[in-house]
């Protein structure tokens, strides 16, 4: 950067002083953040916008009024969540215990992974695999976890767990080598059925009223059980991750769960029409009219201040993110400023297209880094 000196009167002075003290400010603000927050949180000029579908002001409650205040904010966001709620329909409300059966136990280089089966919805059983790090000579710490998600394909847990596949695919693996505890739970579409269409089926045969897309949130729900349950992880430092189909279940797990603490979406397409969040195992039909009054601008603003990034692959071969994904970005962020700042919403575009590159896993890890405070342990 180009340094300038001016001449100013002396007037000038005060001014100068102020800013030099705001840029100050602002710099102890970012301490704590990664360093390329300023980056990932700016929005591109003129992003596309269409089929962006209804984006209601976040900050106007049920009667009309500007929300300008932090309490009256938290206030709309119940009913907006609960707007949410009522149209995914309900799950059981009290979950079975959490009691892991270790099915297999591996040893690899700097992490331990076993398959586990445990209870998902009561006498539904599902299998994940936990894969933990070398556990701190100190009892008394507790280390960061990571519940992490698979996208669409019939290796489900294999390839994120690192059994199979190939090194970008193997997410879940790359991350408990850095220091995460991970859970790798398998998506429903994929347990013990032979078909996404069974699994729907059977799923709407138990809880008719209830979306493909509110199971996966429970089940990720139960992920973050599972992670609660182990004594050496602490429960102020659960993060989620997950790549295409597992994205759009870290977006859904952050806005609704509130011990998710951090997360990064992989390119699972924030926009109704960026992806096919309107197949019957997410949304379904009701998404596809145009006058239908829910968008994700409101879920990003749920998770609102807990850190979330979204990672985009545009211009890239079948890519579901990027800079069509800011309208939703930049409509939620206000809800986020009455926080403060800096706000810790965001997206990097690697333009890579649809995958986990080398340039975006560095985001990914790096942000789970930051904001879990591996440096703690």
């Amino acid at each position: 950067m180009q340094i300038v000196s001016l001449r100013c009167p002396d007037v000038c002075i005060p001014l100068m002083l102020m800013i030099a003290a705001m840029l100050s400010l602002q710099n102890d603000s970012f301490a704590d953040d990664v360093s390329w927050l300023i980056e990932v949180t700016t929005a591109p000029p003129n992003p596309p916008r269409e089929g962006v579908g209804q984006l209601a002001p976040l900050l106007v409650n049920t009667d009309g009024q500007t929300i300008t205040t932090r309490k009256d904010w938290e206030s709309h966001r119940a009913v907006i969540r609960d707007q949410w709620l009522k149209f995914l329909g309900p799950m059981p409300e009290l979950r079975p215990p959490v009691k892991l059966e270790v099915r297999k136990d591996e040893s690899l280089p700097g992490v331990t992974r076993q398959l586990v089966r445990y209870e998902g919805e009561p006498d539904l059983f599902v299998e994940g695999y936990l894969l933990v790090p070398p556990l701190p000579s100190d009892k008394t710490k507790r280390l960061p976890g990571i519940v992490a998600l698979h996208p669409t394909t019939n290796a489900t847990i294999d390839e994120i767990a690192g059994v199979s596949g190939r090194d970008e695919k193997q997410t879940g693996l790359k991350l408990a080598q850095r220091g995460f505890v991970v859970f790798c739970p398998r998506c429903f579409l994929w347990q013990d059925v032979s078909s996404l269409d069974e699994a729907v089926k059977q799923h709407r045969e138990r809880h008719p009223e209830t979306l493909g897309m509110t199971k996966m949130l429970y089940d990720a729900m139960r992920g973050v059980d599972v992670l609660e349950s182990l004594s050496f992880v602490d429960r102020e430092r659960i993060g989620a991750v997950g790549h295409s189909l597992g994205a759009k279940e870290a977006l859904y797990l952050a806005a609704f769960d509130e011990r998710i603490s951090a997360a990064v979406a992989s390119e699972g397409g924030i926009g109704f029409r960026s992806t096919n969040w309107d197949a019957s195992w997410y949304l379904g039909e009701a998404i596809r009219d145009e006058n239908f009054a829910l968008n994700h601008h409101q879920l990003l603003a749920l998770i609102a201040p807990r850190p979330f990034l979204v990672l985009g692959g545009e211009s890239g071969p079948g890519a579901a993110d990027g800079d069509r994904s800011w309208p939703l970005i930049e409509a939620a962020q206000p809800a986020w400023r009455l926080y403060g700042e800096p706000v810790r919403l965001g997206l990097f575009n690697h333009d890579e297209g649809h995958t986990v590159s080398a340039r975006s896993f560095d985001r990914m890890a790096e942000w789970l880094d930051v904001y879990l405070r591996t440096d703690r342990d």
